[in-house]
């Protein structure tokens, strides 16, 4: 069986994405599937035929830096306009299913899964509908507010939009549409409100502002529409930002988490839930906290979820009893049911 394993791209999570991808091609051609492995924005320039692309074998796995990349530099690799480099079509075509090891918006927005829907390609993950209401934090709070699914209150702010409210301190400011938690800021005063509206408004045009809920950091991936175990995440420093999630030793992560049966059933019907709402296919990852009342709340939901050595999914995989190579076969398995 052909995989195409699509990675990097342009968001500001490619390095995740490249991590991710070169860990699910190893995995996979160690479990005899012939993978080619392609990053969404470079392409390939070296063009010696598309079966050739199939035939590699072995590889590396490359680890997550410290900090996100810089686009503009990503962008001067490749001259040309436009989110997709040379060949990448020509790949997904020859390939038996694409697996989509891409993270942050241009991976995870809905628009290549519409693009891969036109050209009739297979893919891993959701469909292009889930994707688009699952990046867009407002709408995801809205839709899971009306579900009746417990979301912390917030506000949207938009560029050029004065004078700026807030919800009150302390507050999370965040990108509508980001992910990893790059531009994400804990505020406490209207100054540090300012600063950080004006950090993450170098990403994108829309904030989230939430009120800040303490409490317990919880985890649960869906695979099949099923509850994977619970983790529960406690960073050494700070909160769980971008370094605290990629970087080895920064982050304790309990998996299972050390809850209650009662409290475990919670989260995991909470999850099983919003993965419903979105609309979600395949497998996701749903983030909660919960507060000291026992409260859980949702925070968001992730349609392509971290593949990477310390990432999330894979470590529920294992107390499942899956090592990384079957997880990674089972996301084909289930996705081949899409096509039935």
């Amino acid at each position: 069986m052909k995989i195409a394993v699509l990675c990097g791209g342009l968001s500001h999570e490619r390095d995740v994405s490249i991590s991710s991808g070169t860990g699910i091609a190893l995995a996979l051609r160690e479990r005899g599937y012939s993978v080619a492995l392609v990053d969404l924005f470079l392409g390939v320039t070296e063009w010696n035929g598309v079966e050739a692309l199939f035939t590699e074998k072995g590889g590396q796995q490359i680890f997550v830096a410290e900090k996100a990349p810089e686009l503009a530099a990503v962008r001067a690799m490749r001259p040309g306009q436009g989110l997709i480099g040379p060949h990448v079509l020509e790949i997904c075509q020859a390939a038996d299913m694409v697996l989509l090891a891409l993270h942050g918006e241009e991976g995870e927005n809905g628009k290549i899964q519409a693009l891969l829907d036109i050209y009739g390609i297979r893919y891993t993950g959701s469909g292009y509908l889930g994707s688009a209401l699952a990046m867009n934090k407002s709408l995801t709070k809205e839709l899971l507010r009306q579900a009746g699914i417990p979301v912390p209150p917030g506000i949207t702010v938009r560029k050029g939009q004065t004078p700026h409210d807030n919800p009150g301190f302390p507050c999370v400011v965040k990108p509508c549409s980001g992910g990893s938690s790059v531009g994400t800021t804990i505020v406490r005063s209207p100054e540090e409100y300012e600063a950080a509206l004006e950090l993450v408004f170098r990403y994108e045009d829309s904030v989230l502002a939430e009120e800040f809920v303490s409490g317990r950091e919880l985890t649960v991936g869906i695979l099949d529409g099923r509850a994977m175990p619970v983790i529960e995440i406690i960073p050494k420093s700070g909160f769980y930002d971008y370094k605290n999630k990629y970087l080895p030793g920064m982050t304790e992560e309990l998996c299972p988490a050390p809850l209650t049966t009662a409290e475990t059933e919670r989260v995991q019907t909470l999850g099983e839930q919003v993965y419903a709402a979105l609309g979600l296919e395949v497998y996701g990852r749903v983030d909660l906290i919960m507060d000291k009342a026992g409260v859980c709340y949702c925070l968001e939901a992730n349609t392509l979820p971290g593949m990477t050595p310390t990432s999330l999914i894979p470590q529920m995989g294992v107390a499942m009893g899956m090592d990384f190579g079957q997880l990674c076969q089972r996301l084909i398995e289930i996705s081949q049911k899409k096509y039935q």
